[in-house]
C-alpha cells in the first residue's frame, strides 16, 4: 500500500542539520505516526513521503520554507515569568515551556528576569535546512474517525 491522503504512516528517522550535526531521532522509541495529507508534519517531508510504501528507506533535505519556517526577528517577545511553566533557574538559551492561549509552547530563553522574560518563539529549528533519513515502517487506510479528527488515533481507539 503506498502512502496518499488519508492514510496512516509509521516512520522511522534521524534528523540533522547540513553540516552533518545530530538534531533527532526516533530509533530509541516508537514510530512517528501521521494521517498523511492533514499537514501533520512539515510540508517538505510530506511530500516526499507521497508515493512511498512499507520498507522504503530514502533520503531528503528540506529547506526552512518547506520545515519550520525562516527565522523571524520579530518572533521576540517579553512574557510575564507567571506564564513559565518550566520550573528552575533560567539561563540565556535555554528551551522551556510557556503557557499561551493555544496551550504549552516550547520557546528559548533570550534573557531571563525577576518579573519578566524575554524570549525567542521561532521553532528551534526555524532558519534551518534539515537533513532526514527516514524509514517508512508501515502505510495503512485511516478509520473515519482519523480523518474527521485529521489526525491519528491510539491503538486502542481515540487518543486524546
Amino acid at each position: 500500500m503506498n502512502i496518499e491522503k488519508d492514510r496512516v504512516v509509521s516512520f522511522h528517522y534521524r534528523l540533522s542539520d547540513e553540516d552533518g550535526n545530530a538534531l533527532e531521532s526516533s530509533h530509541e522509541g516508537s514510530p512517528m505516526q501521521y494521517l498523511h495529507g492533514h499537514d501533520g508534519i512539515i510540508q517538505g517531508l510530506e511530500r516526499e513521503m507521497a508515493g512511498k510504501a512499507a520498507g522504503a528507506t530514502f533520503q531528503v533535505t528540506v529547506p526552512p520554507e518547506l520545515g519550520y519556517g525562516v527565522r523571524r526577528e520579530s518572533a521576540r517577545q517579553r512574557i510575564s515569568m507567571k506564564a513559565v511553566m518550566t520550573r528552575g533557574k533560567l539561563r540565556s538559551g535555554m528551551l522551556i515551556q510557556v503557557s499561551t492561549d493555544h496551550g504549552p509552547r516550547q520557546v528559548r530563553v533570550i534573557k531571563p528576569g525577576k518579573f519578566m522574560i524575554d524570549v525567542d518563539t521561532n521553532h528551534p529549528f526555524a532558519g534551518q535546512t534539515l537533513c532526514f533519513d527516514v524509514e517508512v515502517v508501515d502505510v495503512r487506510e485511516a478509520s473515519a474517525e482519523e480523518i474527521a479528527h485529521g489526525h491519528v488515533h491510539g491503538p486502542h481507539g481515540h487518543g486524546h
